[in-house]
């Protein structure tokens, strides 16, 4: 029973730890502000615009696909920064492959969302 108690503990914790872990990259990268605010938008115009659950399901997959992208490549460039303090053409590279990767994840997510808003924000302006 005790073991149960310290696990779910452990859980409890864990989660803790991820949410320290989004505030962080919030609070350290412009370019997730950019996502939150987008994120918002997006949250609110699917309220607003009375999304379909297979729309809700799209949208949910694109925010978390953008947002694990760019804690994705929050995390490879510091490690690479700090690995390769001084310039490294590899670490370059490296960190230029994984911005490319988000903005492949964040165009797919306008796409998107372009999809699902865009007939329904034609409907609104036809009345």
């Amino acid at each position: 029973m005790n073991s149960e108690k310290n696990g779910f503990k452990k859980r409890i914790k864990s989660f803790g730890f991820a949410f320290t872990g989004l505030y962080e990259l919030v609070k350290s990268e412009p370019n997730a502000r950019i996502h939150l605010t987008a994120t918002i938008f997006a949250v609110l115009g699917g309220f607003i615009l009375r999304i379909t659950n297979a729309e809700w399901c799209i949208i949910a997959i694109a925010i978390a696909l953008v947002w694990a992208a760019e804690a994705f490549n929050t995390v490879i460039e510091k490690l690479v920064d700090h690995l390769f303090p001084e310039y490294h053409e590899t670490a370059r590279i490296a960190k230029d492959i994984s911005a490319g990767a988000v903005l492949v994840c964040a165009i797919a997510a306008l796409i998107c969302g372009l999809i699902i808003f865009l007939p329904k924000l034609v409907l609104l302006t036809n009345f």
